[in-house]
């Protein structure tokens, strides 16, 4: 996400560099009249490398700032995210809780394996069949095999067909 920034403020900046480095150079020709261009640039070089590492650092300091803020904002967010979904699942814990046991009695009905159960509750949360071998450290293509089990067993055509068994009938608008 790119912060929309004032382009006359980095002119400025820039401005700014310009007109102390035409007042040094000022100086030094002030301080030494005879001097040659080539001379009064050398001895300039010094100090224009101090404004650019100085301006460098200032800008480095901003960028670290702003990730720093974003990543508080993020953190907040997560945070009240995880908060509401906590006193939703306590306020839903009842319906939840039926939900499941209705899920292990059709699973139940459906003469499904404990590894096939596993996987099933895996696939209704979401979860890809890479993630579901990681955390059974299985390989995926077991995992595979057992999910095509669960849908040959429950006669279900893949993953949203077994989402939409247990959940369609929750999902009906509200009468008018």
């Amino acid at each position: 996400m790119q912060e929309m920034t004032n382009p006359l403020k980095h002119w400025s900046s820039v401005a700014a560099v310009v007109a102390g480095g035409g007042l040094l150079m000022a100086l030094e020709i002030l301080e030494d009249p005879n001097m040659t261009f080539l001379e009064i640039l050398s001895e300039l070089v010094q100090p224009a490398l101090i404004v650019i590492v100085a301006v460098g650092m200032v800008r480095l300091t901003d960028q670290v700032r702003l990730q720093h803020d974003k990543q508080q904002l993020l953190i907040r967010d997560l945070e009240s995210t995880r908060m509401e979904g906590q006193q939703w699942r306590s306020e839903m814990r009842g319906l939840l809780q039926g939900l499941s046991e209705g899920i292990d009695r059709q699973f139940e009905h459906w003469g499904l394996t404990i590894a096939e159960r596993e996987v099933g509750l895996f696939i209704l949360k979401g979860m890809s069949y890479k993630e579901i071998a990681i955390l059974r450290d299985v390989s995926e293509k077991t995992v595979r095999q057992q999910a095509h089990m669960i849908f040959r067993k429950g006669k279900l055509s893949g993953r949203a067909a077994l989402s939409a068994f247990f959940l369609e009938d929750l999902l009906i608008p509200p009468q008018p």
